[in-house]
């Protein structure tokens, strides 16, 4: 790529056009997940919507590797490439909110604390993942599941048009009245159908809720999880609450005395008031022993959103495994302590996130995510700081994924995969949706320009 063709880019851009030679490109091309390290050929960061249709007829024009970015916060580094063009949407951060008919505007390089900060100002929350830095694209377009699914459905489902950069360079706005089909493929679909530069999402009334963790020793940890799976098909759905196997972190603010162990812990959100939330969880504190701590407290729901991004900052080093679970055996719980126990680091995790409720509320053929009768969407993660523990974290959380999967469902969360999981565990996560996208994708992105993502292949 020479110089004088860069320089024509350079002139088409309200943008900048990042190159290897430029002092910032390596602040510029660093990923969230600081295992992954790769060098793109250039990084267009778009202004604006113009910007993106140039990148994406420069990139097809000059045969480049594309990579769509949106906040930057995939797990597997699909927002980036080698050798290639990475579009960067991160300065496109505009948000309306219109509290008239409850819905809001949000670019795609906005995150997932941007949209909460302007939706909270009006008592409104779409819902969404449960740290504040994730980037809304990329969470929507894999599905997005949160604190508010079991109330109000995933991210998608909350989706009411998306416009659309396509591979051809036609900008389009989809819905279920515009290009129905390609708006049924971005619900879940992932970046495979072009480069999506805004949502149009339906808000709900959420402002303050009752919400937090609560952490037990890791003695009660089958007790708790088996409480938990009995309690949560009859909790309201105002209840979201997610278990996990972690360690208590040895810093501010959580005690002392417990710095370092091995714990068992339930996240939840309650929206609503803290007496209403109180009551809510009581069947469920009832049954159990006494907790290490509990701070569930009434909280701005962008406060709970946030809680855990000082723990989670970028850089450090990730590796995830995810699949959907309908079922949670005890011989299952048993098997998650027992590899839960051989974490290699403070930081290192498994989260059952629930996605009943209004999730199951909509088919399987709805939309493109189609795993409705799961109940759960499992995350194991292992996670630190330490470059050199790259590879102990890549093995635990392989070997975990490989104890329990045989209790989980085929297929898993795309935004929970890494970028060697291979073509049948992509096909296995979409199911018989699969090839309905397949065909979709041959529709509007034939040649496959769209592919640094759990690429479905064109039919």
């Amino acid at each position: 790529m020479n110089d004088e063709i860069a320089k024509a880019l350079t002139s088409e851009l309200r943008g900048r056009l990042i190159r290897p030679e430029d002092a910032d490109y390596d602040e510029a091309r660093a990923l969230y997940n600081g295992m992954i390290d790769k060098r793109p050929r250039m990084i267009a960061r778009c202004a604006n919507v113009a910007d993106v249709i140039t990148a994406v007829n420069f990139g097809r024009e000059h045969g480049l590797l594309l990579a769509i970015r949106g906040g930057g916060h995939n797990g597997p580094g699909l927002g980036s490439c080698d050798d290639g063009l990475v579009i960067d949407l991160s300065e496109m951060t505009g948000i309306r909110v219109d509290p008239s008919d409850r819905t809001v505007r949000v670019d795609a390089g906005c995150t997932q604390g941007d949209m909460d900060h302007a939706t909270h100002a009006f008592g409104l929350a779409v819902p969404a993942g449960i740290i504040s830095t994730t980037g809304i694209a990329g969470l929507t377009l894999g599905g997005g599941s949160g604190y508010l699914s079991r109330k109000y459905g995933l991210t998608i489902d909350n989706l009411l048009s998306a416009d659309v950069v396509l591979a051809d360079g036609r900008f389009v706005t989809t819905s279920e009245q515009e290009h129905p089909e390609l708006f049924w493929a971005l619900r879940g679909g992932g970046g495979n159908f072009g480069v999506v530069t805004s949502f149009l999402f339906r808000a709900h009334p959420v402002s303050t809720v009752f919400g937090g963790p609560i952490f037990w020793e890791a003695r009660h940890a089958s007790q708790v999880m088996r409480a938990y799976r009995d309690f949560l098909p009859g909790a309201p759905e105002s209840l979201g609450i997610f278990v996990g196997l972690k360690r208590v972190l040895p810093t501010d603010p959580f005690p002392r005395e417990h710095w370092g162990q091995d714990a068992c812990a339930i996240v939840g959100c309650y929206d609503g008031p803290a007496n209403a939330g109180q009551k809510a969880l009581a069947p469920l504190l009832e049954a159990l022993p006494a907790p290490m701590f509990n701070w569930m407290q009434d909280l701005p729901f962008p406060a709970l959103q946030a809680m855990f991004d000082p723990f989670f900052p970028p850089g450090l080093q990730w590796y995830w495994k995810g699949d959907f679970v309908h079922e949670l055996p005890d011989e299952a719980i048993d098997r998650h302590i027992a590899e839960a126990a051989k974490s290699p680091s403070q930081l290192s995790l498994m989260h059952l996130y629930p996605i009943n409720g209004a999730v199951h509320r909509v088919s399987a053929d709805e939309t493109a995510w189609r795993a409705r009768d799961a109940n759960w969407s499992m995350v194991i993660a292992g996670v630190d700081p330490e470059p050199d523990n790259a590879g102990a974290l890549a093995s635990w959380a392989r070997d975990y994924w490989k104890a329990v999967h045989a209790f989980n469902k085929a297929g898993g969360y795309v935004n929970f995969m890494m970028e060697d999981e291979g073509e049948e565990r992509v096909r296995a996560s979409y199911g018989k949706n699969y090839d309905r996208l397949a065909q979709i994708k041959s529709k509007y992105d034939p040649g496959n320009l769209f592919r640094v993502n759990q690429n479905i292949r064109p039919a």
